[in-house]
């Protein structure tokens, strides 16, 4: 079994990519504290670099890249946000990279990879294993994989967004009894619940998800890693992995408390809220977490509940859609 990541790996990590990634803001509304009988705290990792907390995983990976390492390139296979975290740090060191990506990619997340200057490989999210044609072009090219979620360092940098979250929370006067992270193969889950418990480990941990593709809750539930049964059908593209990562279920399963699943329209609501309340355009995938709290499934009343917002890269067709399911003169 491979090592684990500890609460000091993921303070290593903060240390290292400190002056490649942003502080991003923790927001608050009176309306929603109101609205929940709790006090809540929204970590925005939306507003991150490349528009998702996966350019600090990302950062913290190729940081460590030997010299021949970089001279060889970085190959990685995403949905989108993953794809522009990678390309953007491999911009920034001067490393090439190589993205396998959906054909199916929104265009917003295809045209942000691409901006960065990362070459795109397409595959069928229904019938390609996207990781072993990532795997071969590492064989035959000599590139670094930079795997998703299923990493020591992409865990531990990831990690670096809860360790904000504490700080930030503890400058309110505030201590933390339930998170609510989105997952797709659990790497932000992990590394911001070993952040999290480093500093209050009575805090639970509640994994949100898509109806439909909630492998982690089910795994919680069955007491083993479950697969879902569909590859396609949510709005929510970013956290349709197909079951969760070996590496990172060994961190959660024993920090998990319990989990939610969320249907399109109540994250095409949560989207619509963010919008209204804070000025933030959120992707399904980094509503999921917003739209358990407003949908009713976690109560909140009576204790501080921090959610990740972890992604804004939503193309403009699903963000039309949220926006008017606002009521009229909003």
């Amino acid at each position: 079994m491979s090592r684990l990541p500890t609460f000091d790996d993921v303070h290593h990590a903060a240390a290292r990519i400190a002056a490649s990634v942003k502080k991003t803001p923790v927001l608050t509304s009176k309306d929603l504290n109101d609205r929940t009988g709790g006090r809540i705290f929204l970590k925005a990792e939306c507003l991150q670099k490349t528009g998702s907390f996966k350019f600090r995983g990302a950062t913290n990976k190729l940081l460590q890249l030997t010299e021949s390492e970089r001279a060889a390139g970085v190959v990685a296979w995403s949905t989108g946000n993953h794809a522009q975290g990678v390309a953007a740090a491999a911009k920034a060191l001067g490393v090439s990279a190589k993205i396998v990506m959906p054909s199916d990619a929104p265009q917003t997340k295809l045209g942000g990879t691409r901006s960065h200057g990362a070459k795109v490989v397409f595959y069928d999210r229904a019938t390609d294993d996207r990781e072993e044609i990532g795997r071969r072009i590492a064989r035959e090219e000599g590139r670094t994989v930079v795997p998703p979620y299923d990493d020591f360092d992409i865990i531990c940098g990831q990690g670096t967004a809860g360790l904000e979250l504490v700080d930030q929370v503890t400058e309110l006067d505030a201590t933390l009894d339930d998170v609510l992270v989105p997952a797709s193969g659990g790497g932000l889950l992990a590394g911001v619940s070993l952040a999290v418990h480093g500093h209050f480990p009575e805090a639970q941990f509640f994994v949100v998800e898509p109806r439909s593709f909630d492998d982690h809750k089910r795994s919680l539930d069955s007491g083993h890693r479950e697969s879902n049964a569909l590859a396609t059908g949510s709005i929510c593209d970013a956290l349709l992995a197909p079951t969760p990562g070996t590496l990172t279920w060994q961190v959660n399963c024993t920090r998990l408390t319990g989990g939610y699943a969320v249907t399109d329209e109540e994250v095409l609501d949560a989207i619509a809220f963010a919008y209204h309340t804070f000025d933030i355009r959120l992707e399904p995938g980094g509503a999921v977490a917003l739209a358990a709290l407003l949908n009713g499934c976690h109560d909140a009343a009576g204790r501080s509940v921090a959610l990740i917002l972890s992604g804004s890269n939503v193309d403009d067709d699903t963000f039309n859609r949220a926006l008017a399911r606002l009521p009229t003169g909003t």
